[in-house]
């Protein structure tokens, strides 16, 4: 079943490479078809899925035989979540793509290979598998960006390549050499024996390798600067997989990999990562506020959530792991929401500068409505899935580090929750109230296309907010066996 799931999608690539010119429709068709197939599939998975924190569904065969390497998949508490962000996020953006005529075969074809990426990211258990399909990513949302993006596409494109594939070369390098030392690159084996054979000494370098290769994608501050420019840049399908699905691929990486398999060095590690997860989490939301485009605000808000994810990560108890993975979860949903809202106000006005768009209440209600809404989610209000990431996530910090220096950093992360509100309410105030602006005058509100995009968001947003074990249900079993591996 896994690996239906994830090449169904390749299947959708070929026939979308395929298919005649003279007939520019079929590419949405076969790509919409093939993307609701497979959020089924995922959906069957989640119904047989059982909730003790193992790995089920597994898949696992020789690949290469005399390199040890396999073809593993497996799938627990940790990877659901993101598997169904990934199946549904690209159900989604196919629907929101529906009126595209530029290029549209080479398009869908993108997105469905995007697809096959992300959904092998959350599944491989080999490391080999997981660096093809890590790779693999970079590809189309390349191409997604130089070709279908903004005026500056080309250097965004460019610049998002050579960032994540500089961080996969150090990850490369890391995978390489764990394999010289343990003879394996089972992702299992390695989380039961890793510790045990690799000295602590190797770990560290090893955690660094890891580190700058997953720390990229988050992406953790520093090393944020290509975001901003993919965003701004990318067509909002890409921006909406960029931001709900490619980013977690970073926090699962570290969850998946440097955790279990490194800990003494994540031992060694986390107040660093804790005190740079607290910079990302008050710079992001800082810059956010000074931004005058829309997209780039959503996008500077984007490192300042990512910051908490890695905060809960770095904290590493139960309710800072079970915090990560909501904020992973919940972000995918909220920025996947209000990256759509800015494509349709986009598409409508030519502009998104927020000073010329004032009013939108006015002249479009139900955009206007919804984009609050995205806008409160994105706060992390109560009753709202934002609300459960940020909280686990400073409980499970607060919890790590009361009593030390590091509970300082814990605390300046809590400013992260107030700017957030302050920034959104300014976009709000300047965006949905006030008179209407010229550029928006005589516009269309949403279409009944733009509100079936947004439903299933907006149901899971206060779904997933109001019943926290509707998310948790599933992601705690597997924490508290990752616990158990990290031994904290």
């Amino acid at each position: 079943m896994l690996t239906l799931i994830v090449f169904l999608p390749l299947v959708g690539a070929i026939l979308c490479a395929v298919v005649p010119k003279s007939q520019p429709t079929w590419p949405r068709w076969i790509a919409g078809i093939i993307a609701a197939v497979d959020l089924a599939l995922v959906g069957w998975v989640i119904t047989q899925f059982s909730r003790d924190g193992g790995l089920q569904f597994v898949e696992k065969f020789a690949w290469v035989p005399m390199a040890n390497i396999n073809y593993h998949l497996a799938l627990d508490g940790l990877s659901l979540p993101m598997l169904f962000l990934s199946a549904l996020l690209t159900l989604l953006a196919v629907i929101a793509s529906w009126k595209l005529e530029n290029k549209p075969a080479f398009y869908f074809a993108m997105l469905m290979l995007l697809q096959v990426g992300m959904n092998g990211v959350f599944l491989a258990m080999d490391f080999i598998l997981f660096y093809v399909f890590w790779e693999l990513v970079l590809v189309p949302m390349y191409f997604l960006i130089a070709q279908w993006g903004g005026e500056r596409r080309q250097y965004a494109a460019m610049k998002f390549f050579l960032y994540t594939l500089l961080g996969s070369v150090f990850m490369l390098v890391g995978i390489i050499a764990l394999y010289l030392k343990t003879n394996s690159f089972d992702i299992v084996w390695l989380q039961a024996n890793a510790p045990a054979l690799v000295p602590a000494g190797l770990q560290w370098w090893l955690f660094l390798a890891f580190f700058l290769g997953f720390a990229v994608k988050v992406p953790m501050w520093p090393l944020h600067t290509w975001l901003p420019d993919a965003h701004v840049e990318a067509p909002t399908a890409a921006s909406v997989l960029l931001a709900g699905v490619l980013l977690k691929m970073g926090t699962y990486g570290f969850m998946r990999v440097s955790l279990p398999i490194l800990p003494q060095a994540y031992l060694q590690w986390r107040g660093a990562i804790g005190i740079l997860a607290a910079i990302a989490i008050v710079y992001g939301a800082a810059v956010a506020f000074a931004q005058t485009d829309l997209k780039k605000l959503v996008a500077y808000s984007s490192v300042s959530h990512m910051g908490f994810a890695m905060l809960g990560i770095a904290a590493g108890t139960a309710a800072g792991l079970d915090g990560a993975v909501a904020v992973n979860f919940s972000h995918g949903l909220t920025t996947g929401m209000l990256f759509f809202m800015v494509g349709m106000v986009y598409d409508r006005a030519h502009t998104r500068e927020i000073s010329k768009l004032s009013g939108l209440a006015g002249q479009m209600p139900v955009i206007a409505g919804l984009m609050a809404f995205a806008s409160f989610a994105s706060m992390g209000l109560p009753a709202l899935s934002g609300f459960v990431g940020e909280f686990l996530s400073l409980l499970g910090a607060w919890q790590a580090w009361a009593g030390t220096p590091m509970q300082w950093a814990v605390a300046a992360s809590s400013l992260g929750v107030l700017f957030g509100a302050a920034y959104m309410l300014w976009m709000l105030q300047r965006v949905v109230l006030g008179q209407p602006s010229y550029a928006i005058a005589d516009l269309p509100d949403a279409s009944l296309r733009d509100i079936v995009v947004i439903a299933p968001l907006v149901l899971l947003t206060v779904a997933v907010g109001v019943n926290w074990s509707l998310l948790l249900g599933y992601v705690d079993p597997a924490v508290r066996v990752l616990g158990k591996a990290v031994g904290i």
